[in-house]
């Protein structure tokens, strides 16, 4: 099968979060007068993949996630602070973190000149996205960029690919490939809609959900060449 509408996620897929937020949090709690900041790391971080979590099963809302996860890190330290503050100053730090996985530019770059369509669709606050896209260069790359917060509905909901494909001329499932590291969100969210999948799996995780993937590679090479022999 041939495809021509490439769905990427974000995060862990094109930009590397981690780093992002490893900056980002040092930042942030640099200015909030934190002085053990890797004790304050390591409960937050498992602590804010938990709620995302919570959030793709609906066990939350957006907005409670955004808006006490900084609450209940202080907190955790018996420190009380106003979460939706705390949010608004985080955002200033990791909206300007662009960092990228290398070969990055050099995958995108080929995929277009392959005729393909590149559109990102990712979970997460829209200031947020936005910033960091702009700070990693690859705004530029996508014809169109798909963020959660805006389209009012996250994946894996079918719904948020359906109002994708509603917005891009000439879309078909079956011209459709979703292409991201979370088997929770992306390839669950594929296998919701009924549009294929590829897991970029670089870390060769073993598969222990539900979820279950079209294709599966472990490199922007094996990308390239998994889209090539399709």
């Amino acid at each position: 099968m041939s495809y021509k509408f490439l769905l990427f996620d974000l995060d862990h897929t094109l930009l590397d979060f981690d780093k992002a937020e490893g900056i980002a949090l040092t930042q942030f709690l640099s200015q909030e007068g934190v002085e053990d900041i890797q004790a304050y790391k390591n409960y937050y971080v498992p602590m804010n993949k938990a709620l995302w979590k919570d959030l793709e099963q609906k066990k939350i809302s957006k907005e409670q996630l955004i808006n006490t996860r900084f609450a209940r890190l202080f907190s955790h330290f018996g420190i009380e602070k106003d979460g939706t503050v705390l949010a608004q100053s985080y955002q200033s730090y990791i909206a300007q973190q662009g960092q990228v996985f290398p070969g990055v530019n050099e995958l995108l770059d080929s995929l277009i000149s392959r005729g393909y369509e590149l559109y990102a669709a990712t979970n997460g606050v829209t200031a947020i996205q936005n910033g960091r896209l702009k700070k990693s260069g690859l705004l530029p790359y996508f014809k169109q960029v798909f963020i959660s917060e805006q389209m009012q509905t996250q994946k894996p909901d079918s719904l948020f690919f359906e109002k994708i494909g509603k917005q891009i001329e000439g879309f078909t499932k079956e011209k459709a490939v979703i292409i991201g590291d979370s088997l929770t969100a992306d390839i669950q969210g594929g296998n919701n809609t009924g549009i294929d999948t590829i897991w970029y799996n670089p870390h060769h995780l073993e598969n222990k959900s539900q979820a279950q993937p079209t294709y599966e590679v472990h490199s922007y090479k094996y990308l390239l060449n998994c889209l090539g022999k399709i």
